[in-house]
């Protein structure tokens, strides 16, 4: 059952929101135990150079954060950085990282729908492939909990396979339309702008888009996306 929204703090909306299906833990879990082919094993280009532009700032979530790359690149740079992930199998790879980087970085076995539960409030968020693998009947679900953790004027970036990518193979397709769609209530959508999603597999990597996304006060009118 939802919380009636007229009951919200319009910062930081409470909710209940269902979890994410065990099956695709046990799933997840499962890839972790060899290297799946998106876990390419140093951050997404296209999220490095967000970093050294200096919008990677303050506190930062790093959702899906698989086995720890971009969070850890958030540490690096000075962020303080938290990554949460449904599979035990990569959050332990993600700590084993840290370890050997001398990084400290907080990885926690989370559902992504559940992020309330981390007790924290953060001014970046970074999703690299979590996006489009969530069934499309989660992702306001999904919308909602991310906003109710990041802070007002923060900013969250996804980096996601846009639906110019040919074939059937992989996650979801997503169109411009359906991230400006989920993220509504809360958000603002800077800018969706094509980009290149890196795996193992495919020589240049996917098509992707980078989205820019503007946490606001939920009352707010939102900026007309470019």
């Amino acid at each position: 059952m939802r919380t009636n929204d007229a009951t919200r703090n319009r910062d930081a909306p409470a909710l209940e929101p269902r979890a994410i299906s065990p099956k695709t833990a046990t799933d997840f879990d499962a890839a972790y135990t060899s290297a799946p082919v998106w876990d390419i094993g140093y951050p997404q280009p296209a999220f490095q150079a967000l970093a050294t532009a200096g919008a990677v700032r303050g506190s930062v979530l790093d959702v899906g954060c698989g086995t720890g790359e971009h969070a850890l690149m958030a540490a690096a740079i000075g962020c303080e950085a938290t990554g949460v992930d449904l599979a035990q199998t990569a959050i332990t790879a993600a700590r084993a990282k840290a370890l050997e980087r001398g990084l400290t970085v907080r990885f926690e076995v989370l559902d992504a729908l559940q992020l309330l539960s981390l007790g924290a409030q953060f001014d970046t968020g970074l999703d690299s492939g979590l996006f489009h693998v969530l069934d499309p009947a989660t992702r306001i679900d999904f919308a909602q909990a991310l906003r109710s953790v990041i802070r007002t004027g923060g900013r969250y970036y996804i980096l996601c396979f846009n639906d110019l990518q040919p074939g059937t193979w992989g996650p979801y397709r997503i169109s411009q339309e359906e991230i400006r769609r989920v993220f509504q209530a809360g958000w603002a959508v800077e800018s969706i702008e094509p980009s290149r999603f890196l795996v193992r597999t495919v020589p240049g990597g996917a098509l992707a888009w980078l989205v820019r996304l503007v946490a606001q006060s939920l009352d707010s009118q939102p900026l007309n996306p470019r």
